[in-house]
């Protein structure tokens, strides 16, 4: 089982968005079954799970406290992909959270305000030594800011290629506990998504490979 953790310090990145039509485009290609677990205190993922009408991807509660164990748990039931939503604050949850995940994923918006913010982030992440990826979110098409953003956040790591951009059928599929490859399966939007679950999955496997040659 793989374990992705969404973490950004900004509110308003996407984190819940991404979390939501990540899990459900794992299912849809069937990496099954897929989890989801709810960290954040404002419960938006919970929410959106709760007016879906389809039950998967599953999701499943737990306090920090017993989060290692309720992973385990998971694995040991055959879950093929976990992914956790985390709150919009660095708060010592977080940093525990990040410790269990085989990569984090960072939502930042382009935008001055979101880059400033992302450095609490990163130092948790480096402190706990976990691969981890920046994923550009709600970007207006081919604006100078989205290639500064990409520019700036590559000093500190890598940048998915695949840009989410800033479209209204995101917002608008989560209203019905849906996402866009469920109401437009062949729309940008959706193929947005699944190209980034690709990118996601391709950089765990890599971060696998490298582990294994470390050893040797």
């Amino acid at each position: 089982m793989k374990v992705i953790v969404i973490a950004s310090q900004k509110g308003g990145s996407s984190k819940t968005t991404l979390t939501a039509h990540l899990a459900v485009a794992a299912e849809l290609n069937n990496i099954s079954p897929t989890v989801l677990i709810d960290m954040d205190p404002q419960s938006s993922l919970l929410s959106w799970w709760n007016v879906r009408e389809n039950n998967m991807p599953a999701l499943t509660s737990s306090d920090l406290k017993k989060l290692p164990e309720k992973i385990e748990a998971l694995k040991k039931a055959g879950v093929k992909l976990l992914l956790i939503d985390t709150p919009p604050a660095i708060t010592n949850a977080i940093y525990e959270t990040i410790k269990l995940a085989d990569l984090v994923i960072v939502p930042t918006r382009p935008s001055p305000h979101d880059l400033r913010a992302i450095g609490s982030t990163i130092d948790i992440i480096q402190k706990v030594k976990c691969p981890f990826i920046f994923v550009i979110t709600q970007a207006k098409y081919n604006t100078h800011l989205t290639i500064q953003t990409i520019a700036a956040l590559s000093e500190y790591g890598t940048v998915s290629p695949i840009i989410i951009h800033d479209r209204i059928d995101y917002a608008s599929s989560m209203i019905d506990g849906k996402t866009v490859m469920e109401t437009n399966k062949n729309g940008k939007s959706s193929q947005e998504i699944y190209k980034l679950l690709s990118f996601v999955l391709a950089r765990i496997k890599a971060k696998k490979k490298n582990k294994k040659k470390e050893i040797l």
